[in-house]
């Protein structure tokens, strides 16, 4: 019995070896290195300045530790070049390994486990097949030995992971049903963009599971704005064509990403297919507002308040006025409306105006730098305006935030005092 057992687990092996061995179609590996660009996957895949999917990059894990991620290429020793389909299909739909270790969530498998079989066979020929193999180990994780048991993560996927591929709706089209395929499932665009539970669950995987879904969310010390229908925190005002540039160059007329949002566009939402990208804006503009607000027909317009007359003639209308004057004008312009696709506009701008002030204060205390793109190789930033002590910030935020028709709560110094140290620690961590 035991020579038997033996000789089936060889021919196993065997066969094994010779189904990654069989080379797929090209075309099939083309469209998984384009899946694969959908879902991002080097972002987390690839620590700076190594090896395209080898791993290693640091990821903060709130209570948790700092994790490390894994080598995903081909290597048949360190990566996963001795996965059968059926178990890369188990590490991306329920993340779980061939020797049964559970991953943990920073791996986005409860939004890949929307991915079409047709999809993740693509997506599995090509990191087999279309990926380089880098014999580079993984790193251990820095985790506390009291938290380090993978068991519960078991648990945890039961609770909360949905490991149903995507199923389309029938009251709404093609297009439709594509963006939200893209954006629940590839695109796991509610990793940043949802709300987290007590157990750091996103509190809903799709637009069926109610308002929760990408209404907002903190992340990496930064917030990810909601992506429904508010008005003045979400994309309420924001037209397909907007999203679609924003997706497509980091960068509107108006507005333009910044933070881990401009990662995001330089390595994936770029390189995406003009209808794809249209079948994601049309999905986010029917997504209603998790507060109920509705959007006023037509173009929205800025209500003239002074703030511009009071400006050009030297008059500083209120606390922050004078700092604005002096450290912002040049770029974003007396009226808020800086340079189209250079310098954002503040006027009516929505990043603006939410009540988490934390990517405001980020931006000012770090500077920003908007993606570079195919589209816009030439990338403008702003700079760090640490030097400002925690009263000047929290005016001069107060004051974009209030002016040209903008309306929202002041910004207090104890919260850019809040953001100073966080960032501080962050900084030392690293």
């Amino acid at each position: 019995m035991k020579t038997a057992r033996w000789l089936a687990a060889a021919l196993a092996a065997l066969c094994s070896s010779a189904v990654h061995a069989a080379p797929a179609d090209p075309s099939l590996v083309e469209r998984g290195a384009y899946l694969a660009r959908v879902g991002d996957c080097v972002a987390c895949h690839t620590a700076p300045g190594q090896p395209t999917f080898a791993g290693g990059l640091a990821l903060d894990v709130p209570y948790l530790g700092r994790i490390y991620s894994t080598n995903i290429t081909p290597d048949r020793e360190h990566g996963i070049g001795k996965y059968s389909f059926e178990d890369f299909d188990a590490a991306m739909r329920h993340g779980e390994t061939p020797d049964g270790r559970r991953l943990y969530p920073a791996m986005p498998f409860p939004s890949y486990a929307k991915i079409t079989p047709e999809d993740m066979r693509a997506l599995y020929a090509y990191f087999m097949q279309g990926v380089q193999p880098v014999a580079q180990a993984n790193r251990e994780d820095e985790v506390p030995w009291y938290l380090s048991a993978r068991w519960p993560l078991g648990i945890w996927g039961y609770l909360f992971a949905d490991a149903e591929p995507y199923q389309s709706d029938p009251q709404h089209d093609a297009a439709w049903n594509r963006g939200a395929y893209l954006v629940e499932g590839l695109g796991h665009c509610g990793a940043c963009h949802t709300p987290r539970g007590f157990a750091l669950q996103e509190k809903a995987l799709g637009s069926t599971d109610g308002a929760d879904f990408l209404a907002g969310s903190h992340v990496g010390g930064w917030f990810a704005k909601s992506l429904r229908g508010e008005p003045s925190q979400g994309l309420g005002n924001w037209s397909i064509e907007e999203i679609v540039q924003l997706l497509k160059t980091g960068r509107t007329r108006s507005s333009a990403a910044f933070g881990a949002m401009t990662e995001v566009i330089a390595h994936s939402t770029q390189h995406l297919s003009d209808n794809d990208l249209y079948a994601m804006a049309q999905y986010l503009k029917s997504l209603p507002a998790a507060d109920g607000s509705v959007a006023a027909a037509g173009t929205a317009t800025l209500r003239d308040d002074g703030t511009l007359a009071a400006l050009q003639a030297g008059q500083y209308p209120r606390a922050g006025a004078a700092v604005y004057v002096e450290f912002c004008a040049s770029c974003h312009r007396f009226d808020g409306l800086g340079a189209p696709r250079i310098f954002p506009a503040l006027a009516g701008n929505p990043s603006l105006l939410g009540d988490d002030t934390r990517s405001l204060i980020r931006v000012v205390l770090e500077g920003g730098r908007m993606a570079t793109t195919q589209h816009d190789p030439m990338a403008f930033a702003m700079p760090s305006l640490k030097e400002l002590n925690d009263q000047e910030i929290a005016d001069v935020l107060s004051f974009v935030r209030n002016s040209w028709g903008n309306a929202a709560r002041p910004v207090q110094p104890a919260e850019v005092a809040e953001q100073r140290r966080a960032l501080s620690a962050l900084a030392t961590a690293q």
